[in-house]
């Protein structure tokens, strides 16, 4: 299975310029999954509400179509962040498309930091996608930061988890290694370059898109600073096998009697 990542620099609000944008990156890539950053559409760093609200779509807006082409192009299941508006509510949101059709929509479960302020926490529970035999999970950015949402994933039966994100703390990349090994999946983090200051926000991102192995290993980095993409072929019969050695499964061996919910 060849996975991969898009790692851009979004200008603010101009969605047609970054289509076009990732639209050369991409003009002979083939792979069978691609993950594309969290609100890579818009920009990230909004200064109201009404802001936010004004760059949301429906499920059949211009970010869905011009993933639906993206895939077809590909022959690629994509999964991309983007503002999903929902009668008078708006989320941080993923969607995972596959050829022309729109499977399904995750919302971001953990909102960090003004994120509070514009988007309605995600009020649908953690699923799995299947296509062509390969499970695929989805968290958001921040999600990373709480081990219940990949050891969801995990348990719920991913075989991969894609992970659109705006990073800023300089925590994720080496943290996805732990949360790799401990639930012996795949994760594809496609992380954006660049600096936004709007209002009285100063964000640096930090790049570096990672493909991380069940087992900890490093497939591939992007640079912290340039637009990036990267290939990679995965083993999913790996992530299959949950056992470390002859006497240890970490499912299997979860004691769960002891730990608080």
């Amino acid at each position: 299975m060849k996975v991969g990542y898009i790692q851009t620099s979004p200008f603010f609000g101009d969605k047609k310029r970054n289509f076009k944008e990732i639209e050369k990156l991409t003009a002979k890539l083939r792979a069978d999954l691609i993950v594309l950053p969290e609100l890579f559409a818009t920009g990230y760093t909004f200064i109201s509400k009404k802001e936010a609200e004004s760059l949301s779509e429906g499920l059949d807006g211009q970010t869905a179509q011009f993933l639906k082409d993206l895939s077809k192009k590909a022959s690629a299941t994509i999964v991309g962040g983007f503002i999903e508006k929902d009668k008078d509510k708006i989320f941080n949101s993923a969607m995972i498309i596959s050829g022309s059709e729109l499977l399904g929509v995750y919302r971001k479960l953990h909102l960090y930091y003004k994120e509070k302020l514009w988007f309605v926490p995600g009020d649908k529970p953690l699923k799995i996608y299947e296509i062509n035999g390969i499970k695929i999970g989805i968290m958001i950015c921040f999600d990373w930061f709480f081990p219940e949402t990949a050891r969801t994933l995990t348990l719920l039966g991913a075989d991969i988890i894609a992970h659109p994100a705006n990073l800023v703390l300089p925590y994720c990349q080496k943290a996805i290694i732990t949360r790799c090994l401990e639930n012996r999946v795949y994760a594809v983090t496609a992380n954006r370059i660049g600096r936004e200051t709007r209002g009285e926000d100063n964000f640096k991102f930090t790049g570096e898109s990672q493909i991380t192995s069940y087992d900890g290993k490093v497939l591939s980095s992007a640079p912290s600073d340039k637009a990036s993409i990267d290939l990679v072929e995965i083993d999913i019969e790996k992530v299959r096998d949950k056992k470390l050695n002859e006497f240890n499964d970490i499912i299997y061996d979860r004691r769960k009697d002891y730990y608080l919910s």
